[in-house]
């Protein structure tokens, strides 16, 4: 009889991780279309953005550092 339980156990738990596995990797898709989504925002903003404001190329102010925001 310990051994049908002892199998028992490890059947269930066996059957246990293959729910935990199946739910990561669900929840990991999931994460990877939200960060998908969120590089292509990105990058639109990027785009609109461009070059934004051309920085001085000449005197003591704006050629040294970029302080733009």
């Amino acid at each position: 009889m310990r051994m049908d339980s002892s199998i028992s156990n490890t059947v269930g738990a066996a059957v246990a991780l293959q729910q935990y596995n199946a739910d990561q990797s669900a929840q990991m898709s999931l994460l990877r279309q939200s960060l998908d989504t969120q590089a292509g925002q990105v990058a639109q903003l990027m785009e609109a953005v461009g070059d934004g404001p051309k920085l001085a190329s000449v005197g003591s102010i704006g050629t040294q550092l970029n302080t733009y925001a």
